[in-house]
C-alpha cells in the first residue's frame, strides 16, 4: 500500500505491508499455521499450549480450531480485551497471569508438562520463524516488481519471530533489502542488543501501550540471525506510534494496533535515520480496542 500524502510526510515513498490484514488481525497466523500442520500428527492430537499477548494467541487458536486441535493460551490479565474475547472466540481455553509478578515461560513450559501438551513458542520456534519468513518473500516479490532493489525494511520487532524470518527470506531472495527493528522507546532490547553484540533484557516488562511487542529480550534463536542480517535498530515514543495509527487511518484506511504502527511510525517521523529514496514498512497487526483507536484519533491536527 502507498499513499502520496505518506510519502510527502516522510520525505520518501513509504511502501507499506499490511498485515493487519491477515487472518486473525496480524502477521502472527503465519508462523503458527507453519508450527502447528507441521506437527506430526500423534503430537497434534495431544494438544497445544502458547504464550502470548494477544496476536500469536489468536493465530494459534485459529490455527488449532482449522486443524481439529485442542488450544490452551496463557494471556496476561491486562492484554487488551478484544485480543481476549477473540482468542476465546477462536475456541482456545485462555489461562491469564500477572505479567509484573508471574512468569509467562514458566507457567506455560508447567502446565504443557503437567496436561501433556505441545508448547508452540512465539518466536524462539524454527517452525515459526519460517512462516513469518513468508512475510519476507511477498516482499521480495513486489519489491522486484515495482523496481525497488535497495531499502530499508522497517519491521515491528517483539521477540525477533517476523523480523529474523523477513531477513531470512531477504538474503535469499532480495539482499539490497535490508531489515532494521523497530520497538518502543524502553523497551528496545533488541536495538541495544545489536549495538551491545550481546543480548539484553528490558529493565520494565509494562509501561507502553505496545502490548503486542513488549518482550522481555530478543529470542535465543532469533538473536543471531537478526545480529548477522539486521541493520540498526530504531525505537519510537508511545505518541509517535499513536498519530501512525491515526494517520494509517486516515491516509491508508486500515487499523493497526500500536506495536504494529511503530515502524510506519518510525518511517514517518524519523526521516533522518532511513536511507534512500524508497522505505518499506510492514503494518503487523491491527487488533486493536476501540478505545485506543479513538485516543489515536484525537492526534489528529
Amino acid at each position: 500500500m502507498n499513499s502520496s500524502d505518506l510519502d510527502a510526510l516522510a520525505g520518501r515513498r513509504v511502501l507499506i505491508k499490511p498485515e493487519c490484514l491477515q487472518r486473525t488481525g496480524s502477521f502472527k497466523f503465519r508462523g503458527a499455521w507453519a508450527a502447528l500442520s507441521g506437527l506430526p500428527e500423534q503430537d497434534r492430537t495431544r494438544g497445544v499450549i502458547a504464550y502470548s499477548s494477544g496476536n500469536h494467541a489468536q493465530g494459534v487458536a485459529l490455527a488449532a480450531r482449522m486443524l481439529g486441535v485442542p488450544a490452551v493460551i496463557v494471556m496476561p490479565a491486562d492484554a487488551p480485551a478484544l485480543k481476549l474475547a477473540n482468542t476465546r472466540a477462536l475456541g482456545a481455553e485462555v489461562v491469564t497471569y500477572d505479567r509484573t509478578r508471574e512468569n509467562r515461560e514458566e507457567i506455560g513450559q508447567t502446565m504443557a508438562r503437567d496436561r501433556g501438551l505441545v508448547l508452540i513458542k512465539p518466536y524462539d520456534d524454527p517452525r515459526v520463524i519460517a512462516g513469518q519468513a513468508s512475510v519476507g518473500l511477498e516482499i521480495a516479490e513486489d519489491a522486484a516488481r515495482l523496481g525497488v532493489a535497495t531499502a530499508d525494511v522497517l519491521v515491528p520487532c517483539g521477540g525477533g519471530g517476523l523480523t529474523s524470518g523477513i531477513a531470512l527470506a531477504l538474503e535469499a531472495h532480495a539482499p539490497g533489502l535490508r531489515v532494521r527493528p523497530v520497538e518502543p522507546v524502553g523497551f528496545d532490547d533488541t536495538g541495544h542488543s545489536l549495538v551491545a553484540g550481546q543480548v539484553l533484557r528490558n529493565a520494565a516488562l509494562t509501561g507502553s501501550i505496545c502490548d503486542a511487542i513488549l518482550t522481555p529480550q530478543p529470542g535465543d534463536l532469533t538473536f543471531p540471525i537478526m545480529q548477522r542480517l539486521c541493520d540498526p535498530g530504531l525505537s519510537v515514543t508511545d505518541a509517535q506510534a499513536l498519530q501512525a495509527m491515526a494517520l494509517a487511518m486516515l491516509r491508508l484506511k486500515i487499523v493497526v494496533e500500536p506495536g504494529g504502527a511503530v515502524a510506519l511510525a518510525a518511517a514517518l517521523f524519523q526521516p533522518d535515520a532511513i536511507t534512500g529514496d524508497t522505505v518499506i514498512v510492514v503494518a503487523s497487526g491491527g487488533n486493536t480496542d476501540p478505545d485506543m483507536m479513538a485516543r489515536a484519533l484525537t492526534t489528529l491536527p
